[in-house]
Order: structure tokens, then sequence, then C-alpha cells
């Protein structure tokens, strides 16, 4: 499984193609393709082009400052990173286990998380690719296009996030940066009445999630061995488990697989994550490489998210979600599903599960509960690790004897698929460019390879702003054959 990132012979000799930035993702990057004489695509680089720092500025401060304080990384998973420094407080505090009520109220909390930013990611950003096809209209392949098209699932997109931020809201505090999660446990439970709120529109929520995977089947057999073979690599797969097996998102031990489904590690203790996960730096961009140290840098990388989580779990714990699951896993053919726009599929899957899930929890009665914390003695360093939204979130911190942070360490969800995406992106760009002339379905089409993993390219980098796009295609001397420009209006105009 060695990488193409590396292997380019004489790249002076090639053709350089560049798209800057990529555009309905989080955050901004840009990508540069090589192309040699044959017209294949030797090399294929996603550019993280701003610089990470917030590991330094978390430095200095007092670790119970960490769960509100590395939310500011993102304002579309806040609660991602929010738990996962509240689960590395917890072992700082000494919080072997929480209470009852604080578990519970903390995974539905990421139960929200997880529906609306999947909400977010299906409705906004990828249906109009997958409804109206990779080279419809850019004027028309978009969120207006999908509500003057087909308004009533643009309105479901926006009700289905709108539930999963109110529940959000309601168990954190705020929307968007709460404080509902502190080391050691919660600062409040739930009433009554709050509980009644949400149970009110909750059976609402499940249908519509079912009825956003049949639409999302309905499309991908329509041109089934399209949208099974586009951009679709083999790689290995990392996620949480149970410890039965089933799908987790909130706490659990680590699992990852080879390509053919094989056992690479499994139940690992994830406090240890750093014996048997490495990260790697390339001088071309500010976001790292991770990889299975037993595997070594060209064979250890990994995917992560939806498609490594539905792949890698035996079951999963509500009905609905694991008859979806078994659907999916038999396109397999009994070894992991590989398609890179299985992704949307597997993200579905997961959204009805939160939908299902949180349903559950909200007949439990412990969410009304008074025990919120628990507290032991305080130790020096504690690592947190969740199921994001995007995939497997490590959070490590290590203190002083005042509680002043000396040290942190993040692995975001878009950073453990780097590499992945690389991938996806040469191939894409080997089967659809043609050499000669730049398209903007291209463009797009090389874009959609990237926002099947639903990049969060700020959580990964930190980055902030927009800027326009640009793509150029030079020949082996460097001279500029043709050029598209995006403006940040949207509209497209080819420049030469």
């Amino acid at each position: 499984m060695t990488s193409a990132l590396e292997t380019a012979d004489n790249p002076q000799d090639m053709k350089r193609i560049v798209i800057e930035p990529l555009t309905r993702v989080e955050g901004h990057g840009k990508v540069t393709l090589l192309q040699g004489s044959n017209r294949s695509i030797q090399q294929a680089r996603l550019h993280i082009t701003e610089f990470r720092g917030f590991e330094k500025f978390i430095q200095g401060r007092p670790y119970w400052e960490l769960p509100v304080l590395v939310q500011r990384l993102c304002g579309i998973c806040p609660v991602s990173h929010h738990l996962a420094a509240a689960k590395a407080t917890d072992m700082i505090v000494g919080a072997s286990e929480l209470t009852p009520t604080a578990e519970k109220i903390r995974r539905l909390m990421h139960f929200g998380q997880t529906l609306q930013s999947h909400a977010l990611h299906f409705f906004h950003l990828c249906s109009p690719d997958l409804l109206f096809g990779f080279d419809d209209d850019i004027r028309h392949r978009n969120i207006v296009g999908i509500i003057e098209d087909s308004p009533e699932i643009a309105r479901q997109g926006v009700l289905l996030r709108k539930y999963g931020q109110e529940v959000i809201r309601i168990t954190s505090g705020k929307r968007i940066h709460g404080t509902g999660a502190i080391p050691g446990g919660i600062n409040k439970s739930l009433t009554q009445k709050e509980i009644r709120y949400l149970q009110g529109d909750i059976g609402q929520m499940i249908a519509w999630s079912q009825g956003a995977l049949e639409l999302l089947k309905k499309v991908f057999f329509e041109h089934y061995n399209y949208h099974l073979g586009f951009g679709s690599i083999e790689s290995n797969m990392m996620s949480m488990i149970r410890a039965d097996g089933a799908f987790e998102l909130y706490h659990g031990g680590l699992r990852a697989r080879d390509r053919n489904g094989e056992s690479i590690f499994d139940h690992n203790d994830y406090r240890n994550y750093d014996q048997y996960i490495r990260e790697s730096v390339k001088d071309w961009s500010y976001m790292k490489f991770p990889f299975i140290s037993a595997l070594g840098q060209e064979n250890g990388w990994y995917r992560v998210g939806p498609l490594a989580r539905v792949n890698n779990c035996d079951f999963f714990s509500t009905p609905l979600a694991e008859e979806a699951r078994k659907e999916f896993i038999a396109i397999g053919d009994g070894k992991p599903v590989q398609s890179t726009l299985g992704y949307h599929w597997a993200r579905l899957i997961e959204l009805l599960h939160c939908a299902e899930a949180i349903a559950e929890l909200l007949g439990d009665r412990d969410l009304v509960g008074k025990e919120l914390r628990n507290m032991g003695n305080l130790q020096s360093s504690g690592t947190g690790v969740i199921e994001a939204p995007r995939g497997t979130l490590f959070h490590h911190y290590e203190i002083d004897e005042l509680g002043i942070v000396t040290k942190a360490s993040l692995i975001v969800s878009t950073t453990n698929n780097n590499q992945a995406m690389n991938e996806s992106i040469r191939k894409v760009a080997n089967q659809y460019l043609d050499g000669h002339r730049l398209t903007e379905a291209l463009l797009n089409q090389v874009e959609v390879a990237i926002r099947a993993y639903d990049p969060c390219l700020s959580c990964a980098t930190h980055a902030i702003g927009k800027m326009p796009m640009e793509l150029n295609l030079c020949d082996d001397d460097g001279e500029l054959i043709d050029r598209l420009e995006k403006r940040a209006d949207g509209r497209i105009s080819r420049t030469i």
C-alpha cells in the first residue's frame, strides 16, 4: 500500500496543476497535482497552508480551562473538542469513572453534536453533488439549488441540524462553545421539562434520518459502479469500538483493520495511543501524516470517520441503524467497503443511529440525577479520545504541580485522514484529467473526493478566512496552458 505522494520521478519534467483553495469544506487549503508525460498523475498533494499553533496557545493555561478553551478550534464541531478535553481532564483530576448522570448527559451531548454535523454535511455540502451530478452548472449545484428543486429536503436538513443544536444547548448551556462538561463530570443535569421538549420532535428526526438514508441509497444504486469506484482506494481503517464490539462514539478501545479486514490491533487502550500511532511531517503542509507505527510510514496510513467506524464495528446497538449497517456491509462482499463515496452512506447510517440513541437516552431517569461529578488525586497528565463526526480525535495534556499546562498534543480527525485524502485526489485526477484542458467539472470532482471525508481544515490547522480559487495547467517547461479562476462570489472564468 505504498503511497504515491513522494514517488514522482524528475518532477521538473512534469506538468503542475494547482487548485486553491478548496470549496464547500470547513477551512481552506489547496491541491497540487504533478502530471507525467503519459498524462497520469504521479503526485498528489493536499496542502494545508496555514500554521497550526493551538497547542502552543494552550500552554500556560490552567487545566480546568481546557474543556472550554479548546472549543475555539472550531465552530462546527466544538462539542467534540469539548468532550475530548473533558475526558483528558477527567484523568488529571483522578476521576477513573463518571457518575451515571454525567456520562449519559455527555453521551446525549455527543449524539446531538454528531447528528447536527452529519445533517449539515449531507444536506448543505454534499447533496448538491449527489443529487444534481458532479458536472451540473455551478450556479445550480449548491444549497440554493436544493432549496429551489427540493424544498422539503432542504427544510428537513435545516430542522435536523436545529434539533441537534437544541440537544447541545440543553446539555451544555449554549449551541456553540458551551460549558456543560467539566473535569470529573458535568455542571448541570436535565429537567423533566427539557426532556419532554426534546422528546416532542425525536420521532420526526428518526423518520427524516431514515428518509435521508433511503435517498442516498437510491442515488448510489442508480450509478452503482460509478459511485463504488469514484476515488476509491484501499486502506487500513481505525476507530473506537465498544468492549463487546458494538459501534461506539464516546468511550471504548481502539480497533484497526487492514484493507482485507484482518486485525492489526483490537481493543487497545487509547491512553497509550502514542505507543502504536506516530506522526510524520512533510515540508509542503502544516498538517501532519499519522500512521500505525508497526506498519511504517509507507503502509501504515489509515482512514477514520464514518466509513471506518461502520466497517470496523460488529453491530449497532439500535435496530434501524443495525439493519442499515448489514445492507451497507454486504456491498463489500466480505471485505471492508473501500468506496470513498461510501463515506456519505456510512455517515447517514450514523445519523440514524444518533437519532435512535437520543430517543433511548431521553427515557433514562439518570438524566435528572443529582450526582454530577467525581474527583480523586491530581495526576500529571491526561489523555482523552473520542469519535468526532469526522473521525477519531486525540487530546493529550501534561501539567505542572500548580495545574498549569506544560504540554499539549492534538491529533484531529482530518489529520488522521490526511494521506488518504491525498490518495483519493490522485485517483480522481488520474480518472478525469485529460492533460489538455481544465474544466470546472474536473475541479469539482477533485473537491468531491475531498468533501467525502468531510474535512475540517480549521481543526487540522486552525485557519480562518476565505480565498478565491485558481486552477493552473502548465506544460513541461512551466508555460501556462490553461487557467480557471473561481471568485469569492462563486463565479468561474477562464483567464487565458
